[in-house]
């Protein structure tokens, strides 16, 4: 498949979080069509993203896999190099009419690293397209077994940092999701009132490696970076 220009297109698939079954029809439809699949980290193989999609799409082991390193790290000057190194890299299938796709954890739109790409091939005129994927907080709240929010309730959906660093949380009426709190898990804890709040966190969703906490004073001292906490008014 090309565009009128004649490039390939760029597609940004979620995977979800861990759980293969919760790959969408589509993303699972365009691994199998397209041949060329990108995958962040030094090594394709040993990604989070691959590691959940070759589980419902086991002929991705045989893909041309090409790996997209995203360095973890706050050195704008070694991010902004990485993510045009990236961006270079996917031109490079793009502009020979071949299409590729990015395989992604949880869903493309959402603190993805993909978008960094995204701003930089669409501002050359690439065409890129988004695939939902299953996101880490609604797949925690399913696995916990609550509703993420009801009614007029609102959600508001942070990274761990602002609440990691003891910002205030300022609506109390409201549900938070905060993602990626591994590294913060009691500080994000410490965000809200324990007599106020119900504090869940879900380790790892979807993986084998999974823990379930119903109760912050359940919460280990160190998690996995991919935890997610949902704090609900009582």
């Amino acid at each position: 498949m090309m565009n009128d220009m004649q490039k390939g297109i760029v597609y940004g698939v979620g995977v979800g979080t861990g759980d293969p079954e919760l790959m969408t029809l589509k993303a699972v439809r365009l691994i199998r069509e397209n041949h060329v699949i990108a995958v962040p980290g030094k090594s394709a193989e040993d990604s989070r993203a691959y590691k959940i999609a070759v589980q419902s799409v086991p002929e991705l082991a045989n893909k041309e896999l090409v790996s997209i390193e995203m360095p973890m790290t706050k050195d704008i000057k070694k991010l902004t190099k990485a993510h045009q190194s990236g961006a270079d890299l996917i031109k490079s299938y793009l502009d020979k009419g071949i299409n590729v796709v990015y395989l992604t954890i949880g869903d493309p739109t959402v603190y993805c690293s993909f978008s960094y790409l995204q701003h930089i091939l669409e501002k050359d005129n690439y065409v890129v397209e988004l695939v939902s994927g299953v996101a880490s907080f609604c797949a925690a709240a399913a696995r916990l077994g609550i509703p993420l929010c009801e009614g007029e309730e609102k959600l508001h959906i942070l990274p761990s940092a602002p609440c990691g660093n003891n910002v205030t949380v300022n609506d109390d009426s409201a549900v938070y999701a905060i993602l990626k709190t591994g590294r913060d898990l009691n500080n994000v804890k410490s965000c809200f009132s324990q007599s106020y709040y119900n504090i869940y966190a879900v380790e790892n969703i979807g993986t084998k490696n999974e823990r379930i906490f119903r109760n912050s004073e359940e919460f280990p001292e160190k998690s996995d970076y991919f935890t997610t906490i949902i704090a609900r008014k009582k």
